[in-house]
């Protein structure tokens, strides 16, 4: 009994690139899971500015996560110690505990590094 198999390179291409075929669904799937394990990962508010969408990239389909927030860089790649300075008044004005203090800079220790976008992708897997 002879068995004999034909192989459309041209079919399975177009079923890999297709909008809403199966590759693409899964590829949705795991990017919105993604997406949301870095929004629980994301600290403060900014986990609000995530959004992702599927879209054909040069290599094909792709899945894409973007945090919108300002601060995203500087939470993504932390900070040096560096002088805060008022910009248009003449000091700082703070609360510590109860008592409202005024100063004219501060010295801001600075940010460790907190890559909750890589850490969501390793867990979305």
């Amino acid at each position: 009994m002879a068995v004999s198999v034909t192989i459309d390179a041209g079919r399975i291409a177009r079923l890999l690139r297709v909008r809403n075929g199966p590759v693409a669904r899964k590829l949705a799937d795991r990017t919105r899971r993604t997406a949301q394990i870095a929004a629980r990962e994301a600290p403060g508010t900014m986990g609000q500015y995530i959004t992702w969408r599927v879209e054909i990239g040069p290599r094909g389909l792709q899945g894409v996560i973007v945090c919108d927030h300002p601060a995203t860089p500087y939470v993504l790649n932390g900070t040096r110690p560096h002088i805060i300075r008022p910009r248009r008044a003449k000091a700082l004005r703070f609360k510590v505990g109860p008592r409202t203090v005024f100063a004219a800079h501060v010295r801001h220790p600075g940010t460790a590094a907190n890559n909750f976008l890589a850490r969501a992708l390793r867990m979305g897997r």
